[in-house]
């Protein structure tokens, strides 16, 4: 085994650069005149000697042989309950503060009613058009009329862009419009019994929908925070999703009602338009308070006027 022998040579008594000489004992002799090396050398034992384990690691780390302590006084029970606590404040904070504007508390009550019937027309489409045109004994185009709806989705999506209208006043009556848009859609695929009426009402629904979540997103985003977007677009979805839950065991699960195919899709349009009155009446209220406004602010500006004329 080589042996090394390390020297160390300085160019003067108080500064230059420190000259390394590393041999062994055949002779060979390596020299390294910068202080790069030796920078490196201790940089490197700098390092290694303050390593610690990550935090998913700390507690085996603390609580093994090599520290020897419990649990409780890594983690005291106290701390622990102290940290639930601040993390369940916050949240409530942060809950306050995206739902507490009545702006977007109704966008975001449109984004998780609307996303679960839509998802769950998506699911059941299918066998709608199977039962109108069952594939066994007629061509079918499904595949043909996803692709076509898919890129009409994307076209109305992009239009949003160019439609230069103030969302915040006139955005719920395009909920409330195009929300009946998706009822008359559904009720279409409930009771025609063609096959290309039912493709029709399908395209009409996804575009429509598409053009409004478009809308609900970019409402949702502009009066939020950016950093409170992955909780209120998290629970949102979460809201979709249990009442699309609730709509598969009410409305098809054998459990409940165990409705046939047709007749779900009533039951479809009928949520939507629920949907539609609701934002329908919700933007008659605006707008005709925001019209009770203006005629309040005209009315009071001739007495301004008429006031200052006078001084």
């Amino acid at each position: 085994m080589p042996t090394w022998a390390i020297h160390f040579r300085s160019s003067s008594a108080t500064q230059g650069p420190v000259t390394i000489r590393m041999g062994t004992a055949s002779g060979n002799l390596v020299t390294y005149s910068s202080w790069i090396y030796p920078t490196l050398i201790l940089c490197t034992y700098g390092f290694f000697s303050a390593m610690k384990p990550a935090e998913s690691f700390l507690t085996p780390y603390l609580t093994g042989p090599d520290k020897n302590l419990t649990i409780e006084e890594v983690y005291p029970k106290l701390d622990r309950i102290n940290h639930v606590l601040r993390v369940l404040v916050q949240l409530f904070k942060d809950m306050k503060e995206c739902y507490g504007t009545k702006r977007l508390l109704y966008w975001s009550l449109w984004w998780a009613l609307a996303t679960a019937g839509f998802y769950q027309v998506l699911n059941y489409v299918q066998v709608l058009w199977d039962h109108r045109a069952p594939s066994q004994s007629s061509a079918v185009y499904n595949g043909a009329v996803e692709a076509i709806a898919t890129f009409l989705s994307s076209a109305t999506s992009m239009a949003v862009g160019y439609i230069r209208i103030n969302w915040d006043l006139s955005g719920e009556l395009a909920l409330g419009i195009f929300s009946a848009v998706n009822a008359g859609a559904l009720f279409l695929m409930h009771c025609t019994a063609n096959i290309w009426a039912c493709y029709a009402g399908y395209l009409v629904f996804k575009a429509c929908y598409m053009f409004l979540i478009t809308i609900a997103t970019f409402q949702i985003a502009v009066n939020l925070s950016m950093e409170r977007y992955a909780l209120m677009f998290g629970f949102n979805t979460f809201l979709a999703l249990a009442i699309q839950t609730i709509l598969t065991l009410v409305v098809v699960d054998s459990r409940g009602l165990g409705l046939d195919i047709v007749t779900q899709f009533l039951v479809y349009g009928c949520y939507f338009a629920v949907i539609s009155g609701i934002f329908l009446m919700r933007s008659i209220y605006i707008l005709a308070c925001t019209r009770c406004r203006r005629e309040k602010q005209k009315s009071e500006e001739p007495i301004t006027t008429g006031s200052a004329t006078r001084l």
